[in-house]
């Protein structure tokens, strides 16, 4: 790969897509050229990276030449199509999707937790977790490695950004229309998301699970190396425009005092300690927004489950959770 790669983005037009363009000229991602690509649709409209204005073109099956990295924000069906053609191109593919996931050959990666295992994809593919599983475990892994990690109980609080555009502009309208009196109509959920939680995200199971519930436990296992770990989920979504947060109990193998685990923390990238209660400071999603870094607090011992912890992580799904984490992975290439 070239020492200044010539990288691409894939679904540059959507939320996630946009966010990586932000985040490349954020941290100044070393690239010789940038191509942006997403449907015929949005093809030929301009968006501005580094003071330039670029024009957005058609994605087609001769997009990849000459592309070192592809950053892939345009969802599973375009990534089944376009991620192994780009690959044969000789292009490395990082796709935030879930269609590469749990693919053996596939890399599944969080920089800060497993990077070293995306230096060499056997198919030119890597994979980005799911939004909620990358929150999740940056507030899981320093302790994990200080402690043994064995079970999660986790329920998750979703921001209606989590499910794009359409999400946000629904709890928008359904809360104006509240506001003036008017009826409301659902339409991205079936129930009314504004003054309302939903404990629904995705799509139910023979299990009684989501599918989205489940991503949390067999894509943990594969980032972390712990193929016998448990998990059990419930994934709520909640009127938030943005920003993710996860209150869980943690099981390990040695019993953590509350002290060592604040002190696991220490010198954690992409993790950030808030934690003092008495002084009402935890984490919260309007504090986490727009942010690089998850936060953690509220760091306690359960009192039901021997050797456990209960704390709470929050971190921006559209960010950290999809877009950082993928520019991330490319800088370790």
């Amino acid at each position: 790969m070239n020492t200044k790669p010539h990288v691409a983005i894939v679904g540059v037009s959507g939320a996630v897509g946009r966010e990586m363009l932000v985040c490349l000229e954020e941290r100044n991602f070393p690239l010789s050229k940038i191509t942006l690509l997403a449907s015929a649709r949005s093809a030929g409209k301009k968006l501005t990276f580094r003071g330039e204005e670029l024009t957005i073109e058609e994605l087609t099956a001769e997009s990849f030449d000459g592309i070192d990295i592809a950053l892939f924000s345009a969802g599973g069906e375009i990534s089944k199509e376009f991620a192994p053609i780009a690959a044969k191109a000789g292009c490395i593919v990082i796709d935030n999707s879930s269609a590469f996931r749990m693919d053996p050959d596939v890399p599944l990666i969080v920089p800060e937790i497993n990077g070293k295992d995306a230096l060499h994809p056997l198919r030119n593919i890597i994979a980005n977790p799911n939004c909620s599983t990358i929150i999740t475990l940056m507030g899981l892994a320093p302790l994990h490695q200080a402690f043994g990690l064995k079970g999660i109980i986790a329920s998750t609080y979703q921001a209606v950004s989590g499910s794009g555009a359409q999400g946000i502009i629904e709890l928008d309208e359904q809360m104006k229309a509240l506001v003036a009196g008017n009826p409301v109509k659902p339409s991205v959920y079936p129930h009314q998301i504004a003054h309302n939680v939903i404990p629904h995200v995705d799509v139910f199971q023979e299990t009684g699970y989501t599918k989205e519930e489940q991503k949390m436990l067999h894509e943990g296992r594969k980032i972390l190396g712990l193929p016998e770990l448990k998990v059990t989920c419930t994934c709520v979504r909640v009127p938030v425009m943005r920003s993710h947060s996860i209150s869980m109990t943690a099981i390990f193998e040695k019993d953590p005092s509350v002290e060592e685990a604040r002190k696991a923390y220490e010198g954690k990238p992409g993790i950030r300690l808030v934690d003092d209660p008495q002084n009402a400071l935890y984490p919260v999603p309007l504090g986490t927004t727009g942010k690089d870094d998850c936060e953690v607090g509220r760091i306690r011992k359960d009192q039901v489950l021997p050797h456990a912890l209960a704390l709470w992580v929050v971190g921006d799904q559209v960010k950290k959770g999809a877009a950082l984490n993928a520019v991330q992975i490319a800088e370790l290439l």
